[in-house]
């Protein structure tokens, strides 16, 4: 499979394997979801009535007043416990290595047949100057991008974290949730090759 680079026209050997597989829905969201999942903090936490502090004295007799009850932990009263108390847990999903390369290769396929896969030789700033980033991306008729690089500079970092919609990931920090809310990925042709490593 061809592909024409952004800036020099040159042509790149694209896998197969990794940017010619069929699109599956299911495991898409299934690696999405536990991907978005695992940085969920899990942390609420509410008191039951045994986590309360007060007395647990029976504060009336038993019968002759109309509904019986112990103490006023209860979670039928104002100050009382949670019936269901919160407690801080993991919302961690295992996923199998194979399904997650198999989902990567499955997004970028679908990025590549809907034109929105573009591959540059390099991409890099002379100065860490947000307006010089915008006005590369707008040259090369990009909008909200997300850019991948093998061995980006620190310029280039700096330069985009002020630009509300582009975001700049080296190889090792690619991952599904950036890949699909990205409009246009932009990845040198280094940053390729390792993709291609990493997914085949």
């Amino acid at each position: 499979m061809q592909i024409n680079t952004l800036d020099s026209k040159k042509s790149v050997e694209l896998s197969e394997a990794v940017f010619g597989r069929e699109f599956t829905e299911d495991l898409v969201h299934q690696v999405v979801t536990a991907y978005r999942n695992a940085g969920r903090a899990g942390t609420k936490a509410q008191k039951s009535r045994s986590d309360l502090s007060g007395t647990t004295k029976k504060f009336k007799k038993q019968k002759g007043g109309g509904a019986r009850h112990g103490d006023y932990r209860a979670p039928i009263f104002v100050g009382g416990g949670r019936a269901f108390a919160a407690r801080p847990r993991s919302f961690e999903q295992k996923v199998n290595r194979k399904m997650f390369r198999a989902a990567m290769a499955t997004i970028l396929s679908e990025l590549n047949r809907q034109d929105r896969l573009k591959i540059v030789e390099s991409f890099d700033l002379d100065a860490a100057k947000t307006k010089s980033l915008a006005v590369k991306l707008a040259g090369l008729g990009l909008g909200r991008t997300l850019i991948v690089t093998d061995n980006g500079s620190e310029n280039l970092f700096l330069a985009a974290r002020n630009l509300p919609h582009v975001a700049v990931l080296d190889t090792a920090g690619l991952n599904p949730v950036d890949l699909i809310h990205a409009e246009h990925i932009v990845v040198t042709v280094d940053a390729l090759k390792k993709i291609e490593e990493w997914l085949a």
